[in-house]
């Protein structure tokens, strides 16, 4: 082995460690603190649920009936029909007859201009009857019955409340790879409010008061953008004061993952197309955190390919980064509802590594055209 040939194995090696440390760091001080909130304390806050519906009536058959039979004395559900065709319409007036507790918010159908969620949302804010608000989807089913009591518990003291919403996914490299993601995702929407820089929620699970909505001129300022209600928005009215995370298993909503790749590849298409109006703190926060993701394999690769005689320093820094990973992921990974990720760390975090580049490629060429 020549001294250039040592010399460079180093040079890569040292890079692989900076990689790693930086990766630690946002491992170490960002995700352990994701511990379970239970609170047996009672809350007779009064809610409105907010729900926008476009084409969603087969969901809301599967779905309306857990939010409305939910175990709290004082709530109110607000389903905004946005222009729906497929009997969303007709199955909404037939659930109020028999359900006082359900309002009805209809948006016409408008072929020339389509108004988007965020519209959706808003007429369903402005219908809402109560100061406090909990929004989900209409594909979305509450873990428990005490949902809206874990919520609304939260709500007595902060005024934007952060929950947790996994997904029921298929057993295909599809399925994992999106469990995983949307993992991940949770664990650093949750972890960075945890250390008091919150910077998105889940529109499928999320909790503001009226008043800070209005006070900050609802969606005003991203209201051309399809997507951002649930990162933007939160951006722009969270401080570490007023805003607090459930981790309550209780305050779980639980959807289905998109069905097949196409379905996917939009739903993804459209939350990224917000990542451009972030503020630059969390650009950079969230893009280094991706960027040491990638170059740890790149280094680790680079050593296997160079070096093939030294092929235990490539499967080193991967080995060290999956122990590391996974002593420290394991443990919320399991109380989040995503148990399987677990069990099988370094596949699901090679289909990880693979989608930050994909979509770091595709990134600029992929623009939303609807919301549903």
């Amino acid at each position: 082995m020549s001294l250039e040939l040592t010399t460079a194995a180093i040079v890569l090696l040292c890079a692989a460690g900076i990689a790693l440390l930086v990766l630690f760091f946002y491992y170490l001080y960002f995700f352990t603190r994701l511990k379970n909130d239970n609170s047996s304390k009672g809350s007779n806050l009064p809610i409105s649920v907010v729900i926008a519906a476009k084409n969603e009536r087969t969901n809301l058959e599967k779905n309306l009936s857990a939010i409305l039979n939910q175990d709290y004395p004082n709530f109110e559900v607000v389903v905004v029909n946005d222009g729906s065709w497929d009997g969303t319409k007709d199955y909404l007036k037939e659930h109020a007859l028999i359900n006082p507790k359900l309002k009805i918010v209809t948006i016409q159908l408008d072929e020339k201009f389509q108004k988007g969620k965020k519209f959706a949302l808003t007429m369903g804010i402005k219908a809402a009857t109560h100061e406090n608000l909990l929004f989900t989807d209409a594909d979305c089913k509450p873990a428990t019955d005490k949902w809206i009591a874990s919520m609304a518990l939260h709500l007595e003291t902060h005024k934007v409340v952060l929950g947790n919403s996994p997904l029921r996914v298929s057993r295909t490299p599809l399925g994992s790879m999106v469990n995983y993601e949307t993992f991940h995702t949770a664990i650093q929407y949750i972890g960075y409010a945890k250390r008091g820089v919150p910077y998105m929620g889940v529109g499928r699970n999320l909790a503001y008061t009226k008043s800070l909505f209005f006070e900050n001129k609802g969606f005003a300022s991203h209201q051309h953008i399809l997507s951002g209600d649930d990162d933007l928005f939160v951006q722009e009215v969270t401080t570490f004061k007023n805003t607090t995370v459930c981790l309550d298993p209780d305050s779980f909503t639980l959807s289905d993952s998109p069905r097949g790749i196409s379905s996917w590849l939009k739903q993804k298409i459209r939350h990224l197309s917000t990542g451009n109006l972030y503020s630059l703190k969390f650009k950079l926060l969230l893009g280094l955190y991706s960027l040491v993701q990638l170059l740890v394999y790149f280094f680790a690769i680079a050593l296997l390919i160079l070096y093939p005689q030294m092929w235990y320093l490539g499967v080193g820094v991967l080995t060290l980064k999956w122990i590391v990973q996974w002593v420290v992921m394991y443990g919320p990974s399991q109380r989040l509802g995503y148990t399987k990720v677990g069990y099988a760390l370094p596949y699901y975090d090679i289909l990880y590594t693979l989608y930050l580049l994909f979509f770091g490629i595709a990134k600029p060429f992929l623009k939303p055209k609807t919301w549903n």
